[in-house]
Order: C-alpha cells, then structure tokens, then sequence
C-alpha cells in the first residue's frame, strides 16, 4: 500500500488551530459537536481523494490544473492573485501561529530552558528539512510525528475515560445555543484549501506516465481516507478530553497554550508532558507542511517547476518559512495579513473546489479516471457547505 502523501495532509491540518478549536468545542459545548467532526472528515477525505486523483492522472498539481486549463486571460490572472493571496501569503501567516505552538509545547516541556530559543531552533530544523529538497526525507519526518501526535492525543483520551455513551451521542446532529461559531471553527480547520495543492503537488512530483495509475489511484484513496480518518480521531481526542477536563466547570478561557497545563489537576502530571508533546508535534508538523504547500502553489501559479529540488520552489517555501518565524520570534502581532489571508481564502475556497469538481469530471482531462455519478452526488453538500462556510466567514470579517 502507497501510505504517505495522504498522512502529510493529516500533518498539515492537525496544527495549533485544530487543537485550540477542539478544546473550545469540548470544554465549552462537551461532546454536542462531535458530528460536525464526522461530516468534515467526510467532506475532507472527499476533495482530498479528488486533488490526489488529478495529480496521478495528469501529473499536474491543482495550481498548475488551473493555468493549464483557464484559458480566458482575465479569470487566468484573477486565480493566480486569489491563490497568491489566500496560499501564498496565507501560509506566511499562519506560519508564525504554527512555530508559536510548536515553541509553547517545548516550553511546557522545558520550563528551565529559555523560552527565546525554540522558535529560531524549530525554524532551523524545519528550513533545513525544506532546503535538503528530499521528498522522502521530508514526508518520513512528518509520517513520524503524526505517529507520535496519535499516540499522545489518544493516550491522553484514554486517561480522561469519557463514558463511551456520550460520545456517541455526540454524533447526533444539533447546534447548541451559541456553538455556530465553534462549529464553523471546526469545520474551517479541516477543510483547508491549501492541502488541496498540497496532495496534489506531492502525488503531481511522484508521476510517471507509465505506471498503473489505477492501482495508484486505489492505493491512493485508501491512504487518503484511513490518514484522514487518523486526523478526526486526533481532533475527538482532544475535543474529547476537553470536554472531561472543563464542561461544566469555570475553567475560564481554554486554548492550545495553557490546555496541557490545566489538564494536570485532573490527570496528573503525565498528561501534561504528553499533551504539551502533542502540541509540539501539531505545530512542527504545519510549520512544515504550510510552507510546503504555499511553494507548490506559489510555483504552479507562475508556471516554475514543482520539484522539490529546483531553487526557486526552495526559495519560496523558506520565505515563507522566515516570514512566520521573524513574526513568532519578535512577538509581531499578524492580525491584518491574517485578516487578508483570511477574506482570500474565503473567495478561493468555494472556486477551487468547484472548479476541481468540474475538473475531475472531464474525460478530456481525467482520461478513464474522472468521478463517478455516486462521488458527485457526495460532493454535492459538500460544496454548498463550502459556499455557506465561505460566505459566512467573509461577511464575519466585514462586520468586524
């Protein structure tokens, strides 16, 4: 079996956001929200499958799928500035959240050692990792820290015990009063428009025109959906905890930083340390992944090589790398290219999957390897979730 590419998006979408939505929705909500955990697991694994089909069928990443295939200048150069806007800078943005959450896990860990140090220390690593350009290198350092991430999260579940009854009740639709933000927030951390250029880009690197692209397509949707599903049992780990650790308790504000410390009282001191690695792993593994992932779309929009060895797509992915490590390092407060990244995510997402939809149905494109009736009737609430995400997320940030 291929496993790998598909663990990669595992890696990139369970960051210091998925953790902090979680606790949220577990310490403020218990185990209500626990369906809309299941429904973007299901929706993810769905447009994940399609961006990773595009990339063995045509050896084109998603970024490289829309020069190629929008042919009216305008709307040719419209995406290119949408998806300069929401991945390129975006993930420049959210880099320094990445490393930040990175660093608090080793701070927790090491509450001797001085806190200045871990953010440039992470940034080196991770830089060094990007700059080798070795593909396997790179994806056997993040397979192993979401190993190391799933057996945290999930050792810190089992020594919570929440009754088994309550989390299957979770699965029962319903939004309590005052969670439609959170449950948005949930949904906004799985289904994340640049792992759509990032399977892509990875499975696009891997082509050879002669292989068995049939097998590959099958082995591939199998690793796409068992790391998927690997990445909602992480979140329900958390959100899980969580919910044993604060619901109905005056914890005050829960977040990533100061969850693994508050977790002691309840847990001992074992669950601590073991969440605190947790934090670390999620934040290493995005503050690997994001800068990845911006290079891949980055360089399709401007027509450069998708290897991971060409200079220019090491550049871009360590300029982004520096820009979220200088803002994390010098405490710099990244609201309004956040803000920007945010309102261009908001425009692209429902255009790049719907476009991607469109894409992997045309035999002219696909070859044999376009969607089936039945994967188009899925993706069908799929994309009017999407819309309704977009729309709400983008009104959210005019009113503010």
């Amino acid at each position: 079996m291929r496993l790998g590419p598909g663990l990669l998006v595992t890696a990139a979408f369970i960051g210091p956001g998925t953790i902090t939505s979680a606790s949220i929705a577990g310490a403020n909500f218990g185990f209500a929200l626990i369906w809309t955990l299941l429904f973007s697991v299901i929706a993810t694994v769905l447009l994940q499958s399609m961006a990773a089909r595009l990339g063995v069928a045509t050896g084109l990443d998603l970024a490289q799928a829309l020069r190629t295939h929008i042919h009216t200048p305008l709307f040719k150069k419209l995406a290119a500035v949408l998806v300069l806007s929401a991945i390129g800078i975006g993930s420049a943005a959210y880099e320094a959240g990445n490393l930040s959450g990175a660093s608090m896990g080793l701070i927790e860990i090491f509450p001797q050692v001085n806190a200045q140090i871990w953010t440039p220390l992470i940034a080196i690593f991770s830089a060094a990792l990007l700059y080798s350009g070795k593909h396997k290198v790179v994806e056997s350092a993040l397979i192993l820290l979401v190993i190391l991430m799933s057996l945290v999260f999930i050792s810190t579940l089992v020594m919570a015990a929440p009754p088994i009854m309550y989390i299957l009740e979770g699965f029962i639709p319903s939004i309590p009063k005052g969670s439609m933000t959170t449950v948005l927030a949930l949904i906004g951390t799985t289904i994340v428009p640049y792992n759509l250029f990032l399977h892509s880009g990875v499975l696009a690197a891997q082509h050879d025109k002669n292989s068995d692209k049939a097998t590959i397509i099958k082995q591939t949707n199998l690793d796409t959906g068992l790391s998927i599903s690997l990445g909602g049992v992480i979140t329900l780990a958390i959100l899980s905890t969580a919910s044993v650790a604060f619901y109905g308790t005056d914890a005050g504000k829960i977040s990533a930083a100061n969850m693994a410390m508050q977790l002691e009282p309840l847990l001992g001191n074992a669950a601590h340390y073991f969440f605190a690695i947790g934090l670390f792993a999620a934040g290493l593994t995005s503050a690997i992944t994001a800068p990845l992932a911006g290079a891949y779309a980055v360089c399709g929009m401007l027509g450069w090589s998708n290897d991971m060895n060409e200079n220019r797509f090491k550049l871009v992915a360590v300029i982004i790398l520096v820009f979220g490590a200088t803002v994390a390092s010098l405490g710099l407060n990244p609201v309004a290219v956040i803000i920007f990244a945010q309102a261009a995510n908001g425009l692209l997402l429902p255009i790049v999957t719907t476009y991607l939809v469109w894409l992997v149905n045309q035999e002219s494109v696909m070859g044999d390897y376009t969607n089936s009736r039945f994967v188009n009737f899925l993706a069908l609430p799929v994309l009017i979730l999407i819309f309704s995400l977009s729309s709400y997320k983008l009104i959210s940030l005019l009113i503010q």
